[in-house]
């Protein structure tokens, strides 16, 4: 089950630091760059399994503690930053919990494999005449 905005910005954190980059001189006044934390274990909106699926697919992202650190400083508002961090968790747990259907392994069609064989022929009977013949 995908969990909606509310739900989300109720289990993570953010913190917010100055970010370099454009700006001129707001850059050392303004603190724009905004870092999103999410405990995967402590999301109450996710059940076991889906929590251990995230674990999993997202553990070279999850740090010692097993937290999720998302950041953005891309923008010069930290409103607009905090949006992104928000947009890109919602997209990694969307793509984190999709479970791919399992392949069902088929025959490969009977043209198709007289169809290579034809090829094959040709390309050796194309190979073979460009020999000159000994007399």
């Amino acid at each position: 089950m995908l969990p909606d905005r509310e739900q989300i910005l109720k289990s993570v954190t953010f913190k917010t630091s100055r970010s370099g980059g454009k700006g001129g001189q707001n850059v050392n006044k303004v603190s724009s760059k905004v870092e999103l934390i999410f405990n995967v274990s402590e999301a109450d909106f996710l059940n076991d399994d889906e929590k251990e699926l995230l674990k999993l697919r997202l553990e070279n992202r999850l740090d010692s503690e097993g937290l999720l650190h998302i950041v953005s400083q891309e923008d010069r508002s930290q409103l607009l930053n905090k949006e992104k961090t928000v947009i890109k968790l919602i997209e990694l747990i969307k793509k984190s919990l999709v479970v791919q259907k399992k392949r069902k392994p088929t025959k490969i069609p009977k043209r198709v494999i007289e169809k290579r064989l034809k090829s094959k022929a040709a390309v050796s009977e194309k190979k073979k005449n460009r020999f000159t013949p000994d007399f």
